[in-house]
């Protein structure tokens, strides 16, 4: 079992981005120190949500920083970036970093991002697949041409090649984020591990998973991929000596995050959306995920691999929205929940 952090670069009410970036920044250390597997970066634009506008950049602040630590996106937003940009971006760091960098991608939503960067509505609505093609083509092959609707240019070679890596991967570990059937299909078509939502239990994952494996089978995966794809669970821990303590921890921070943060998104076509409330949202995200004491942290995370096969965990450690408690938690989670899983 690996166990890493979710960095969203969360701005709590009273907080500035520079603020919530140097919390970012400073726990990912931290989670390296604690002997965490991983740090895995959200991406968000213009909404206090999460102030990481580019998740390979501080992916690449964080790969200088460390030196054992896996560092992710969760996710780039492909819609907003070029395919071929990205490949070079992810590239770059799988190559400088020896093998550190998994590059998570997502559709994200249908925000008013898509304007500002120019790619349109189309984009997310029906261009990511032709997108999501591009770029696993540019991670894998020599050199690329495009002739699709969304991208079309002559034969250039894929300079640096990720495969000319000194590594124990050809290329960086690629994942894809997975809200509906349709999205665990894509994956599975390709063979590429899912990363899914906080929001979900274990039950609905469980479910994907099923999913994943029998369109994987019916895509013609080779069967040791199907058997290995390691896919990653999103999540919240909050530890206390008491559950109650956790709960009330994350009670009193994570709605007033949450309700500026949700509020603050803007549709690009001005479609309606449902919004969460922010206080019940945070009561279904203590039940679903480890928060509480350390044994109990433990077990729900063995309980929740073994019920949806999952390996791998990306937990948001920031819940308190404080610095020092933040810290904290990253400290116990290394020191008295990772050595019972181990």
């Amino acid at each position: 079992m690996h166990v890493g952090s979710f960095v969203l670069a969360a701005q709590f009410p009273g907080q500035g981005p520079g603020e919530a970036l140097h919390r970012a920044v400073r726990s990912a250390e931290v989670a390296e120190w604690s002997g965490l597997d991983s740090v895995w970066l959200a991406e968000h634009h213009f909404v206090p949500y999460g102030t990481c506008p580019s998740a390979v950049t501080l992916a690449a602040l964080l790969l200088g920083r460390t030196r054992r630590i896996r560092v992710g996106t969760a996710v780039s937003v492909l819609p907003t970036a070029h395919p071929v940009a990205l490949g070079e971006q992810a590239a770059l760091l799988h190559l400088t970093s020896g093998g550190r960098f998994t590059l998570g991608i997502g559709r994200g939503g249908p925000w008013v991002d898509l304007e500002v960067f120019g790619t349109g509505l189309e984009a997310y609505e029906h261009g990511f697949p032709e997108s999501l093609d591009l770029l696993l083509r540019w991670l894998g092959e020599p050199s690329v041409a495009a002739s699709g609707e969304r991208f079309s240019f002559r034969e250039v070679p894929v300079v640096p090649r990720p495969s000319e890596a000194l590594t124990d991967a050809p290329g960086p570990e690629v994942v894809l984020a997975c809200t509906s059937p349709a999205s665990v299909r894509l994956a599975a078509e390709r063979g590429l591990p899912m990363l899914l939502g906080m929001h979900v239990g274990d039950e609905e994952k469980a479910e994907m998973v099923a999913l994943w494996r029998r369109c994987a089978r019916a895509a013609g995966r080779p069967a040791e991929e199907i058997a290995g794809a390691a896919h990653v669970s999103a999540g919240v821990c909050q530890l206390a000596d008491r559950r109650t303590d956790a709960v009330e921890t994350l009670l009193k921070a994570m709605p007033g995050w949450l309700r500026q943060g949700l509020d603050a998104h803007v549709t690009v076509d001005g479609r309606a959306r449902a919004m969460r409330d922010p206080y019940a949202y945070t009561e279904l995200l203590c039940g679903l995920h480890p928060v509480g004491t350390p044994r109990l942290a433990a077990d729900r995370l063995a309980a929740t691999s073994e019920r949806t096969g999952i390996s791998r965990f990306a937990l948001l450690v920031e819940g308190s929205g404080d610095l020092a408690a933040t810290e904290e938690n990253l400290r116990r989670l290394g020191a008295e929940v990772l050595p019972q899983l181990r």
